[in-house]
């Protein structure tokens, strides 16, 4: 039997910590999302999509 109990408990740890990494990615997932939303956003934005680096030659 106590064998058995500590196996339970070792399970439910291992199921608590996959929760916890799982909701770790999941909030960084949706941080880079909402940080890429907001870049795209910015006017700074707009400006590079139409910035040229090289002159045009004549």
């Amino acid at each position: 039997m106590f064998e058995y109990a500590l196996r339970r408990l070792r399970h439910d740890e291992l199921l608590h910590r996959a929760e916890h990494e799982r909701l770790a990615r999941e909030a960084l997932r949706l941080r880079r999302a909402t940080g890429r939303e907001a870049a795209a956003r910015s006017p700074e934005a707009e400006s590079h999509t139409r910035r040229h680096w090289f002159t045009r030659t004549a």
